[in-house]
């Protein structure tokens, strides 16, 4: 049995595997999946030597703790957190040294939703149409972790980062999310449209990695029935009957039939990957390009 391996002891709420996600299969229906917070991601990575497409864990609001059977570099990013090693206080944000058979525990996020572990080496887990992240809508990638799953290594690709503390965004206090209006927004009575860029939302709690829901004044439609099914791309934001705009991330479905309002920038997805429950939530119009 190789010493090449993380065994899992504490799984968390929800931590799974994920990459920068298998982009270009959605005529298949499958879902591009990856890193809902891919400059965590890709720090983490970084700070232990990682090339950028490795695959690391993603943690949800209370962490996970695991057990490498050889001494390993990791370093835990995203959401702040107290990382602890054998009981010991250690780095967030920084390459972190711990030595096999020692406990990593990443504790609940201090703010924010999700927190990142790259271990240096990476995740091994078979890949799945090119990538190893777990897809939590169509069930591809390995299922999320369990207390006792043990995860094989790579090889460690290069040495570890030399830095104290690597800078990275605060989870956000306020989301505002820049979206394009369309291709859908002439469903909705004008009203409702300068309601959706004019009101504050707040985040629900029934958000996940498929969307993040709001909770806050429903959008009026000027058109009954619905669309038929088309294409949905990340960032779309989809207006349910209840009126309550949802914003798909990286497991959200490939096609659906209610309508979409706007499309939120690329940019600013990084920080809904962050925002707790209860966060407020402003939807601020861009022009068109």
């Amino acid at each position: 049995m190789t010493d090449r391996a993380l065994a899992v002891v504490r799984a968390g709420a929800l931590t799974t595997v994920q990459d920068r996600g298998r982009p270009g299969h959605a005529h298949l229906g499958v879902p591009r999946s990856g890193a809902l917070d891919r400059p965590a991601a890709d720090l983490v990575n970084r700070l232990v030597g990682n090339p950028p497409e490795t695959a690391v864990l993603e943690t949800t609001l209370n962490g996970c703790a695991v057990r490498p059977r050889s001494t390993v570099t990791v370093a835990v990013a995203g959401a702040p957190c107290r990382v602890t090693v054998d009981g010991r206080p250690a780095a967030w944000g920084a390459p972190v040294r711990v030595p096999g058979g020692a406990l990593l525990d990443v504790g609940p996020a201090v703010s924010g939703v999700r927190a990142y572990v790259g271990v240096s080496g990476g995740i091994a887990v078979e890949p799945v149409l090119g990538s190893r992240s777990t897809d939590l809508l169509s069930g591809l990638g390995p299922p999320p972790l369990a207390d006792g799953t043990v995860l094989s290594l790579g090889r460690p690709a290069a040495v570890h980062a030399r830095v104290d503390v690597a800078p990275q965004a605060a989870p956000p206090d306020e989301l505002v999310l820049r979206v394009t209006l369309g291709p859908r927004d002439g469903w909705f009575t004008p009203e409702a449209v300068r309601t959706f860029v004019s009101r504050a939302y707040r985040v629900s709690s029934a958000s996940n990695r498929i969307g993040l829901r709001t909770e806050g004044p429903a959008l009026e439609r000027a058109r009954p029935g619905e669309l038929p099914s088309e294409g949905m791309v990340l960032g779309a934001v989809q207006v349910p009957p209840d009126g309550r705009p949802v914003v798909f991330l990286a497991d959200h479905p490939t096609t659906g039939g209610y309508p979409v309002i706007a499309v939120v920038r690329a940019a600013d997805l990084p920080a809904a990957a962050q925002a707790a429950p209860g966060t407020p939530v402003r939807f601020v119009a861009v022009r068109r390009r």
